[in-house]
């Protein structure tokens, strides 16, 4: 392991809650599509300024930091979380982008996936990899095969709150899914909220989003991927949101398959 004085040193915001995962109606949701117990947020405070060049830096400091690994929670199969425990030999950091400020971004859904009535549009079932798509919305995200493909663009598919989207409508490993789409966008909208930061701008009045999220994966002296978790998959994540002016740090993570279920 590289030997190098850290930058930046974390704690734990024990106190922090965020309430859409404390929700009592969201965590029936959250079972019900299988995510509830893998689906895990925690926040850090960090001293140091922080700047986006410095990303590789700051998450390796937090992947190491006593602090974290003695109380970071990572998903397991019998839905109760343990702790992280292992300090990577190196980690793999991806820039996502955090822009969108509102659910119309969404709009686009009624007519080619979703119905007037809220409803999702069915389909003929296919299966791919861990996934029965049974509806327009599910192939959007996982069949090349569907027409609707081109209704957001790559860069917009990149957009945080387009990922938020997908990984809970695509749910866990026993997922019941919804047949409208209103508790999917309502989930997401406030979970949205909770994670990132935003400022008015002076001048504008106009709100901006300050926070910058991270896709993160860490990995061992034989450069095996061990954190989210071992086995790659569209479902195993792990987000980072930092707020560079009030020096905190959200840890978003989910893996897929076990979770809590009554």
């Amino acid at each position: 392991m590289e030997e190098r004085k850290p930058k930046f040193t974390f704690r734990l915001s024990e106190g922090k809650k965020f309430s859409t995962l404390e929700d009592k109606d969201n965590k029936e949701l959250l079972k019900k599509w299988s995510m509830q117990g893998n689906l895990i947020a925690q926040m850090y405070t960090f001293d140091q300024a922080f700047q986006v060049y410095q990303k590789e830096e700051f998450v390796l400091d937090l992947m190491r930091d006593p602090n974290v690994l003695s109380t970071l929670l990572v998903a397991s199969r019998d839905g109760t979380p343990r702790m992280l425990n292992t300090s990577p030999e190196s980690v793999s950091v991806e820039s996502v982008p955090c822009s969108v400020l509102s659910m119309t971004f969404f709009d686009r859904l009624y007519g080619p996936i979703v119905r007037d009535s809220g409803h999702l549009i069915k389909c003929f079932d296919e299966f791919f990899e861990d996934f029965t798509i049974s509806d327009e919305l599910r192939k959007m995200f996982l069949s090349e095969e569907s027409d609707h493909c081109d209704l957001y663009s790559d860069t917009e598919k990149e957009e945080f709150l387009f990922r938020l989207f997908m990984h809970v409508c695509l749910g866990g490993q026993i997922c019941q899914y919804e047949d409208t789409l209103e508790p999917y966008l309502n989930l997401v909208k406030a979970l949205y909220k909770d994670l990132i930061s935003v400022q008015k701008n002076a001048e504008t009045k106009e709100l901006n989003i300050i926070s910058s999220v991270f896709k993160i994966t860490a990995s061992d002296k034989d450069d095996d991927v061990f954190y989210p978790s071992s086995k790659s998959h569209i479902q195993n994540f792990s987000y980072l949101v930092v707020d560079p002016l009030k020096r905190h740090v959200i840890v978003l993570s989910h893996q897929f398959g076990g979770g809590i279920f009554s």
